[in-house]
């Protein structure tokens, strides 16, 4: 009886030591993932962007005449008023240009009022030499009377004929010498018109010899110094650069975005913008500004400016205004742009790495061994190769994950936005990304949601 005691007890320990080996096994089949819930948020889309701060309006005080500087009473980084001198080149053959050229117009203008009055004593001229044309008229007509009934001799009658003729003769002087005085004053009008545009070009001289601010601003740039010659710029050669002015009452942030995520940025949309240089402050500002050509990365030239084609990465500008800059602010600070161009409220969201990729004949059931396999048609391998966007629900009754597809919305900094395939509350597989990469539809998985923490802890 104690015999069959023990041999029993040991068939019994076999069986126990038998399910265990089976239940561990079968735990060791599993696949450990992680999990998460969907759930209801706020998210936001961002495309961040890295540039430079600039003013939006700034000018390069370029030369525009070749001479020394002999004054530069400003200095790099003084605030100027609109008006006041900025240089002033060496100018005495250009005030002594127009200091002649002021004189001929005096000279024009002098011959001009001399011909005005020589025209009205034409005038006066003229109107006595026609009354004495007149008399003598009158009496060489009378005479012809006279001298016909033979009251006068023949003296007087040719004496009057003969003054007749001569009044005739300082009439038609009188009449050329108007003329001729008209000329004369036309004349000096076209010179007075020569000079004067002389003098505007002589005054257009001597005024690029002096340079002035075209308006409120500081001065962010001054690349010369006094006694140095500059020179105006000729073709394919740029001219000498003075001094940048720039209006930092309205301050950018210029950066370059991506081509991929510029048909998200719109004209208005918010933006946050952090310098490097003032790390611990975040600046709010808008999108004032989009480019329309995309810029080469590597060489920042527009396309419509490349002569060849290119398949290398391309950028659009981007120019962030700033609400309220401050004064310590300058040009060419390294500024990044984090501009939100898409929000949603109360969404259904899921972390971004849950997300993945699987084929459509992937997601099929295999068939069982021994059964006959049946030629796909092209039109059927065609669709077994469609790529199908979703994520692998845990159902917690059968310690399984299911591949459900699902339509998304916006993308945030860590999650995205589910429309369509999910609801709040359904349990998902978050990680690893090595599990997911391999996960198949209705593999069995083992939780174990302590692994990101064990993580953590290591790092």
């Amino acid at each position: 009886m104690k015999k069959k005691i023990i041999i029993g007890g040991l068939v019994l320990l076999v069986v126990v030591v038998l399910v265990a080996v089976t239940i561990i096994k079968s735990k060791q089949g599993d696949i450990t993932v992680q999990t998460g819930k969907v759930v209801k948020s706020n998210i936001a889309s961002v495309v961040t962007a890295s540039g430079e701060i600039k003013p939006k309006t700034f000018v390069n005080v370029g030369a525009n005449a070749m001479g020394r500087l002999v004054s530069l009473p400003v200095k790099e980084g003084e605030r100027v008023k609109k008006g006041q001198l900025l240089a002033q080149l060496e100018n005495i053959q250009p005030e002594a240009d127009m200091n002649a050229t002021r004189a001929g117009l005096d000279v024009a203008q002098a011959d001009a009022a001399a011909a005005e009055a020589a025209i009205k004593t034409a005038q006066a001229a003229l109107t006595l030499a026609q009354a004495d044309y007149e008399q003598k008229n009158l009496d060489w007509q009378r005479g012809q009377g006279l001298y016909k009934d033979q009251l006068i001799p023949k003296q007087d009658y040719d004496s009057r004929k003969n003054a007749f003729e001569a009044s005739a003769s300082n009439l038609e002087q009188a009449k050329i010498r108007i003329q001729q005085s008209k000329a004369q004053a036309e004349s000096s009008q076209r010179r007075i018109k020569q000079n004067q545009a002389q003098l505007t070009h002589a005054s257009d001289v001597l005024a690029k010899t002096t340079y002035v601010a075209p308006y409120d601003g500081i001065v962010t740039n001054l690349p010369v110094r006094q006694g140095e010659m500059v020179v105006m710029g000729i073709q394919n050669a740029p001219g000498s650069t003075i001094m940048t002015i720039s209006d930092m009452s309205v301050v950018t942030a210029e950066v370059k975005v991506d081509e991929t995520d510029i048909v998200n940025v719109k004209l208005g949309q918010d933006a946050e913008v952090t310098i490097d240089a003032l790390p611990k402050q975040k600046f709010k500002g808008k999108v004032t500004e989009i480019g329309d050509n995309a810029i080469l990365r590597s060489t920042g030239v527009s396309t419509s400016q490349s002569t060849g084609g290119s398949q290398e990465a391309r950028d659009f500008k981007v120019v962030v205004t700033l609400d309220n800059p401050p004064d310590t602010l300058r040009p060419g600070l390294s500024a990044t742009a984090k501009i939100t161009t898409a929000t949603r409220e109360n969404a259904t969201t899921i972390p971004i790495q849950a997300l993945t990729i699987r084929q459509r004949g992937d997601l099929k059931e295999k068939g069982k061994k021994g059964g006959s396999v049946q030629a796909a048609s092209p039109d059927q391998a065609k669709s077994d190769k469609e790529e199908l966007q979703g994520v692998f629900v845990y159902r917690a009754n059968e310690n399984k994950v299911e591949f459900v597809q699902v339509e998304t919305g916006i993308t945030g900094t860590t999650d995205i936005e589910v429309t369509k395939g999910l609801k709040e509350g359904d349990q998902i597989v978050t990680g690893s990304y090595k599990v997911l990469r391999t996960l198949r539809n209705g593999a069995k998985v083992k939780v174990d949601n302590s692994a990101p923490a064990k993580v953590e802890e290591n790092s």
